[in-house]
């Protein structure tokens, strides 16, 4: 095997941190923070900006006819990007959790937690570098990727006009049904029979089947199934044995059971099996760690080579005493001890590392997709609070609500700081495959983390303002005019700030938690059950579905059944058949159709998501001054009925379906892709039994 070689060879160097690159790099990424804080707080994920932020990238320096456009600018660009795009992650998960525990959520201690984290996390992966990336060569899947679309860009190709399409099909959208409102938002339906209450309800999100298409349909599944297990099996049981609430409109009788109790069933779930995956992950966890160690100890090298220049280790050493510094400074300003403060900073600088090269490792693994990154803010909080309830509790004796707070803004900065190491580590890797300059892109990633911590905590402010974030918020502090109909649900940091309070005596639904814990138990023990030739069921998908309410989860399925829809199509029709082992050219046809799909799934989902955030924003604008409402704007325009706003999404849906399928081998016969689509279903349909039937 030869040795590698990047597509711009060490010895060749291009404009590469470039003035244009940086102005761009800070205007997509302020761009993509935004979009993904609304939508981490909407349905609990976040999808990479690095793919969509490099098209983007190349787009608008051609439209600019800059000619001496180099490929490394653009890595620059999808580097700023992707970094505000993670941070969002990290704050998101955490600072929200004070709305749950009845506190304010400042946007300066905000930004300070998401300035620290950051860097913190971005520094580290600077020792990582080498060993991780180079060295051990590991894969970092979103990081190749990214790069094969950079090369394609280089190279010329129409995919770069698709996402331009899904951004105004998405924005377009956005605007129609959370601007103005001409449509309902979801539709919902319950009914009675006999006792038992069932309930359905579809999200009218293309952003969320967007996000079905990227994750695919097995971790839809598992999601769908998640809430099927809550929805259609615990909540009517529940409902049947102590009584459903007395409430005129069965659906919304049906939704508060199922929020105030069996929802915990998804928390206890999600907290045994976040710890669960990295138990499970130990030897990955101990590999990673043990080469970030030795490479930390005995790497003092400074490389003349251009693709192997990494910020000098002496300064990122001076950055890393610096911010441990400023972070004790923060948290004795936080908690008001002097003792908690020192504990809280040593502790940091233990877990920051821990969690940093775990975060890394995995993602060069498995992808920062499937990295863990809830199971490692759960381990933190945990840690974290055994940690602040010894010093703060024990021996000095502080109150509940202070141990509360204090627990949450010192695992804040840790959580943060997992959340962005992982796909700094993924930009890293496209840089190497690129031919990048590392200090160079890692000063990129600084950069980028500070457009990121500036904008996440302010997006957090108007989208709070405007909608209300956590359904626990909400009840307490309806919108005046909305109430509670726009809330975003911020899964994650209702959990997190459901666990510190049920940590600290906080009143907390233990029955269901304990529920969670046993069907998370009842999971694991599944693999030891049906061995190696059964299927491995993630329990945090599973636990994120019961949490979910059940429209999110449902709009998600939909996305991934029409990834498999399609993707099992082109086999049909390269091959002629479903059965055996498909063709390399219809594999190949399947990873075409997947890339122009998850293109487009990333356009429609910053379009609509940038539309979600920039209606709060006239939202916000209009309670203080006369400027009205966006829904008030065109007062003739009414909201459409349940049947005309669905005939609306499926319009749209369409228009969605008709670009993903363009790429599809051409069809023998007129409506073939119908026909395709039944023969997917029954083939499917027929594997299952297969796998399910005791022979």
């Amino acid at each position: 095997m030869g040795e590698f070689q990047p597509y711009v060879p060490a010895s060749e160097s291009l404009p590469e941190l470039t003035v244009r690159a940086i102005i761009l790099g800070l205007v997509l990424g302020a761009l993509m923070t935004a979009a993904n804080t609304y939508l981490g707080l909407y349905i609990g994920m976040t999808v990479s900006a690095s793919i969509p932020a490099a098209v983007m990238s190349m787009l608008l320096l051609r439209m600019f006819r800059f000619k001496d456009v180099s490929i490394l600018e653009n890595n620059i660009v999808q580097t700023m990007t992707s970094a505000g795009e993670s941070l969002a992650a990290g704050i998101i998960f955490t600072m929200p959790a004070l709305l749950v525990m009845g506190r304010e959520m400042d946007t300066l201690t905000t930004f300070i937690v998401a300035i620290l984290g950051g860097i913190l996390g971005t520094i580290f992966t600077i020792t990582l570098r080498r060993v991780f990336i180079v060295e051990e060569a590991l894969l970092y899947p979103e990081g190749i990727a990214c790069e094969e679309v950079l090369v394609a860009g280089e190279k010329g190709g129409s995919q770069l006009i698709v996402i331009l399409y899904a951004l105004g099909l998405g924005a377009l959208y956005g605007w129609m049904v959370k601007g103005f409102q001409l449509t309902q938002a979801k539709v919902e339906v319950a009914v009675e029979v006999v006792g038992v209450r069932i309930y359905s309800a579809l999200d009218y999100s293309l952003s969320l089947v967007a996000v079905g298409w990227i994750v695919g349909l097995n971790i839809a599944s598992y999601i769908f199934f998640g809430a099927v297990l809550g929805v259609f099996i615990l909540t009517p049981i529940y409902g049947m044995t102590y009584g459903w609430p007395v409430d005129a409109d069965l659906a919304h009788g049906f939704k508060t059971l199922w929020a105030t109790h069996i929802r915990f069933v998804g928390v206890g779930c999600m907290v045994v099996g976040g710890l669960w995956t990295l138990i499970d992950m130990r030897k990955t966890i101990s590999s990673g760690l043990k080469k970030a160690l030795s490479s930390g100890l005995t790497d003092s090298e400074i490389s003349t080579i251009r693709t192997e220049q990494d910020i000098p280790m002496n300064r990122a050493f001076i950055g890393l005493a610096v911010i441990a510094v400023l972070t004790f400074l923060f948290y004795w300003w936080k908690t008001g001890s002097l003792t908690l403060a020192i504990v809280g900073a040593i502790f940091l600088a233990i877990t920051a590392f821990f969690f940093s090269a775990v975060a890394g490792y995995i993602a060069g693994v498995v992808g920062s997709s499937n990295s863990p990154v809830s199971g490692m803010t759960i381990a933190t909080l945990m840690a974290t609070s055994l940690v602040v309830w010894i010093v703060g509790g024990v021996f000095l004796n502080m109150e509940q609500d202070e141990l509360m707070y204090a627990t949450l803004i010192i695992a804040s900065v840790v959580a943060v700081n997992a959340a962005i190491a992982g796909d700094v580590m993924q930009d890293l890797k496209t840089g190497h495959l690129v031919g990048a300059t590392p200090w160079k892109q890692q000063t990129a990633e600084l950069i980028g983390v500070i457009v990121g911590a500036v904008v996440a905590p302010l997006t957090l402010t108007v989208l709070n303002e405007a909608f209300r974030i956590t359904p626990t918020y909400c009840a307490a502090n309806p919108h005046p005019v909305s109430g509670c109909s726009n809330v975003l649900e911020a899964p994650q940091a209702e959990i997190i700030g459901t666990l510190i309070e049920g940590i600290f005596g906080g009143t907390v639904n233990t029955p269901m938690l304990g529920l969670g814990v046993v069907v998370a138990v009842l999971i694991i023990g599944s693999r030891w059950y049906l061995g190696k030739s059964g299927p491995t069921l993630p329990i945090m998908s599973i636990a994120i579905g019961m949490y979910l309410p059940f429209y999110l989860s449902s709009t998600i399925f939909l996305g991934g059944v029409l990834n498999h829809l399609v993707t099992r199509t082109a086999h049909l029709r390269v091959d002629g058949t479903l059965t055996g082992q498909p063709s390399e050219i219809a594999i190949k046809s399947g990873k075409e159709l997947v890339s122009r799909g998850t293109l487009l799934s990333a356009g429609l989902i910053a379009g609509e998501a940038l539309m979600g955030v920039v209606v709060a924003a006239f939202i916000v604008l209009a309670s203080f001054s006369s400027l009205p409402r966006p829904d008030n704007w065109l007062p003739f325009l009414g909201t459409l009925g349940p049947v005309l706003s669905t005939v609306f999404f499926l319009w749209f849906f369409g228009v969605f379906t008709w670009l993903v399928t363009r790429s599809l081998p051409p069809a023998k016969r007129p409506f073939s892709l119908l026909f395709n689509w039944g023969a997917v279903v029954v083939d499917g349909a027929r594997r299952i039994i297969n796998k399910v039937m005791v022979p």
